[in-house]
């Protein structure tokens, strides 16, 4: 593979995971004018987002098995296909129930772009070179946020919030393009595999048995989920609270944004010197103590806009150093099945952020404190379901060496 192809193929998967980043990102500052349009509440808006997490976390499980069994692009291009269609739904929504319905079909659609980007690093890439293969998709990744919500807040501004939608069909149909032509086509199609549910679950529950893939999935889903409090809760905080223009709002988004992507570059020189593991620790330690300090001074009155800002930079500053990591020692056992246990893992991170969001609405009360706090249930949780794991682990390594095939990661 020469550096040019390698540079293509980096940026093509990491077209692929921005489709839902994008999804999500881009009509945040459109919140407040859909619930005028549609004569209703922001936590009603607020549910089209619940509802787009829970269609990728349903669509991640049913996109696993089909990569594994059909190679990966065809799933791809279908999945694409959906979404472009859903996409124009979106935008065509005169209810707010209609909103969520189409934003659950999109999600549905959309989310194969993470699977299948997930299992083509796999497939395309040595095992020792996963996490910094996913250092370098988060990095692509990571300008999602920096692009998309003042994207939104001017389409919204300028064209209504019925364009964002288009916008994003439009950036999916040139994304579907450009993986037909320069995307190799990863591990083929494998006709032994059967899509009988029967099947199916016991592909899932094999992986499930494998305690490195259960103890990070659920530590790197649990921790990512952090950010999509945010996302549900930001909005609402930003303008409503406040009082920012939707205009300002993706400034401030994009402002903290940086605190995502600049860390994906540190996560590669951490691994020079560090495991994947100590990494994890470390970063969830460091995001619980900053984020009890945010809950207790939002709790106290100590922040205003900038205050309130300064912390959630400090706090998000942890949040792409998990997740590489995390999702590399969860791949790292599987060849065979690798489309399988990255649709578990997706699966996981964005059932878990549908849960996030949702609580985010649910104890919705005008303030900050519900965001802050879910934010750090989420990170103080996956440090202690780590520390809990990883002596599962390591009793798994002493108790059998052969029990199942596992590549052994030097990360």
């Amino acid at each position: 593979m020469t550096r040019r192809q390698h540079f293509v193929i980096i940026l093509i998967l990491g077209t692929l995971s921005t489709i839902s980043p994008f999804s999500i990102d881009m009509y945040l500052p459109g919140f407040p004018a859909i619930a005028r349009d549609l004569h209703t509440s922001i936590a009603q808006v607020q549910l089209s987002l619940t509802a787009y997490l829970i269609g990728i976390s349903v669509g991640q499980l049913l996109y696993g098995p089909l990569l594994d069994r059909f190679g990966r692009k065809l799933p791809l291009y279908a999945g694409l296909a959906v979404y472009v269609l859903a996409s124009v739904g979106c935008a065509m929504a005169t209810s707010i129930e209609t909103l969520i319905a189409m934003r659950l079909i999109q999600a549905l659609g959309g989310c194969v772009g993470l699977v299948a980007a997930q299992a083509l690093v796999r497939d395309l890439f040595p095992v020792n070179q996963i996490a910094q293969i996913f250092s370098l998709l988060i990095l692509v990744v990571a300008v999602s946020p920096m692009i998309a919500p003042t994207v939104g807040g001017y389409a919204s501004e300028l064209l209504g919030w019925h364009s964002i939608f288009i916008i994003l069909a439009v950036i999916t149909v040139l994304i579907l393009v450009s993986s037909y032509f320069a995307l190799p086509d990863g591990k083929p199609a494998d006709p032994s595999l059967s899509l009988r549910p029967r099947a199916v679950l016991g592909s899932f529950l094999m992986v499930l048995k494998q305690p490195q893939f259960l103890t990070y999935a659920l530590v790197g889903g649990i921790a990512t989920a952090a950010p999509f409090a945010y996302l549900a809760g930001s909005s609402d905080v930003f303008i409503n609270i406040y009082h920012t223009s939707p205009q300002e709002y993706g400034w401030i988004f994009a402002f903290l944004s940086i605190a995502v992507i600049a860390p994906t570059q540190l996560n590669r020189l951490f691994l020079k010197r560090f495991t994947s593991e100590q990494i994890i620790f470390a970063t969830l330690l460091y995001q619980s103590v900053i984020g009890l300090i945010m809950v207790f001074g939002t709790w106290a009155g100590w922040y205003g806009q900038y205050g309130l800002i300064t912390i959630l930079f400090l706090f998000l500053c942890g949040q792409n150093i998990t997740g590489p990591n995390a999702s590399a020692l969860s791949l790292a056992p599987f060849e065979r099945h690798a489309g399988s246990a990255a649709a578990l893992m997706g699966s996981f991170r964005m059932g878990i952020g549908a849960c996030v969001s949702g609580a985010v609405s649910f104890f919705h009360n005008n303030t900050a404190i519900p965001m802050v706090s879910v934010m750090t249930a989420c990170v103080v949780s996956s440090l202690f379901i780590l520390l809990l794991g990883s002596q599962a682990i390591k009793h798994r390594r002493k108790r059998t060496d052969v029990d199942e095939p596992m590549a052994e990661v030097m990360l």
